[in-house]
């Protein structure tokens, strides 16, 4: 594996921290003013955007389009988990985990097609 492998991989899985806050951290917070929720959401965004547009340019040198969107969706659903149980305190249920990994099932189907 090369840099270029590992590099995009990584830096999807930091840019979903930021978009997950972005995106979800508010809940924590139901009386915050929704439009005040949303300047705080895009100034967060910009972050998982400084990272994920060259996580992907750097990624299509080795990964396809689809491939990069798996690992992207897949990053996803590792670090929504975290953050759920450790920022939201929520519990994660078989049947979510038993839907994740159908997920993680099609994410290796794209790849395994890929090889």
């Amino acid at each position: 594996m090369t840099l270029a492998h590992i590099s995009p991989i990584l830096m999807l899985a930091v840019s979903n921290v930021f978009m997950t806050f972005a995106w979800y951290g508010h809940l924590k917070f139901p009386a915050a003013p929704l439009f005040a929720v949303i300047v705080i959401s895009w100034g967060i965004a910009f972050f998982e955007y400084s990272l994920a547009v060259p996580a992907n340019r750097i990624g299509h040198q080795v990964y396809s389009a689809a491939q990069l969107k798996t690992i992207q969706e897949v990053m996803t659903l590792i670090v929504f988990v975290g953050f759920s149980v450790f920022w939201l305190k929520e519990t994660i249920t078989w049947t979510t985990a038993a839907g994740f990994a159908f997920i993680a099932l099609g994410a290796a189907l794209v790849f395994r097609g890929a090889a």
